[in-house]
């Protein structure tokens, strides 16, 4: 079976360099075993990033263990839902990338939040800086 994305289509690649997705597969599959729900397929923001720390969600320090070399802005990343809606809630959202954001997020996060932060990866991902 194909996984869809909150829009209703195939659930597309989040991001393969740094290799994202619970399952490392580069796509933000929600699977049985992803009781976090690492759906929201989001691009990195410093602002993003800080709040995480914030909320002790250190996403920027490596963790080989975990196959986790840490994010920086720019990177496409599959963030846990409710993390995610923390972040948006305080006015500080990662975009986010509706074709690689897995349909199951719709429990946590309304598609309308969503779609207010929907962003295509700029060209310049310093802009994110």
């Amino acid at each position: 079976m194909t996984a869809r994305n909150v829009l209703g289509g195939e659930l597309q690649v989040c991001g393969t360099d740094p290799v994202t997705g619970f399952t490392r597969s580069g796509s933000c599959e929600v699977t049985a075993e992803d009781i976090g729900n690492h759906g929201v397929c989001a691009v990195m923001t410093q602002e993003f990033l800080a709040h995480q720390a914030e909320l002790g969600n250190d996403l920027v320090t490596p963790h080989p263990e975990w196959q986790f070399a840490g994010l920086t802005p720019g990177d496409r990343w599959c963030v846990v839902a409710i993390r995610w809606l923390q972040s948006a809630h305080a006015g500080r959202a990662a975009p986010v990338v509706l074709a690689s954001t897995h349909e199951a997020v719709l429990q946590v996060v309304p598609l309308e939040l969503l779609r207010l932060h929907a962003s295509d990866v700029p060209d310049d991902p310093s802009s994110l800086l």
